[in-house]
């Protein structure tokens, strides 16, 4: 049983890594599961035994590289608090709001599958947003209660998750306006947007302005401030 299990762990490596190589030549578009098949030296019908389509392998090869990531284990690492509540909040908002400034738009790529996907049948827009909820959930949930017993938080509504996807969302919205090479939606104020950004969203899960000011002061301060924060939020 031992034995046939590797194999199967060992052959689920062997398409995971034949599929990368599939993407990284031919891009999502252009590869299909009987490429990858051929590429693995097995069956189409051996590969759909393990991953159920294209978009499946794909939101696998993304969830490796979110395990993979050191500084997304760090942030997810850090334990509940109304703090861990706004880094969270700070790095969502920081990692959607530049996507398109990527030079390798790999993340940029991405969120254009995800658009097709939710105007086709959604599969693939399903499995990253299962991956997110996993990923970052629990850890948003968890704070919310903190911020909520602390005093820094008012209760908004009975299901965190509902406001972790509203912030997901609202963030996720603007990314798209500025994916395109010319964007379809400028926001003034530059400077200044992605903590207004960070604003709406934590005032919109019910958080009292003098904790978001006091927050996201350290989160935006420049220089040496700014690190000893960041030290300080890994302690």
């Amino acid at each position: 049983m031992n034995s046939l299990r590797m194999t199967r762990d060992l052959r689920r490596e062997l398409i995971l890594g034949a599929a990368k190589r599939c993407f990284a030549r031919n891009g999502f578009a252009g590869t299909t599961t009987k490429s990858v098949a051929a590429a693995a030296s097995i069956s189409e019908g051996l590969l759909f035994k393990h991953f159920a389509s294209k978009s499946a392998l794909y939101a696998e090869i993304l969830a490796q590289e979110c395990d993979a990531d050191p500084e997304l284990a760090d942030l997810l690492g850090l334990p509940a608090s109304t703090e861990t509540l706004v880094v969270l909040v700070r790095n969502l908002v920081a990692h959607f709001l530049h996507v398109s400034d990527q030079p390798d738009e790999e993340d940029a790529q991405r969120l254009r599958l995800l658009i097709t996907s939710q105007l086709e049948d959604g599969e693939f827009a399903r499995l990253l947003f299962e991956k997110a909820e996993s990923l970052m959930g629990p850890q948003f949930a968890a704070s919310l209660d903190r911020a909520v017993a602390a005093g820094d938080a008012a209760r908004v509504g009975t299901d965190p998750m509902n406001l972790f996807w509203l912030a997901h969302q609202t963030v996720l919205m603007v990314a798209l306006a500025r994916l395109p090479e010319l964007p379809s939606l400028t926001y003034g104020g530059a400077p200044d947007f992605e903590r207004q950004t960070c604003e709406y969203i934590l005032r919109g899960i019910g958080l009292n302005e003098a904790v978001i000011a006091t927050h996201l002061d350290r989160e935006f301060s420049p220089g040496p401030a700014r690190a000893e924060n960041d030290r300080e939020c890994t302690r």
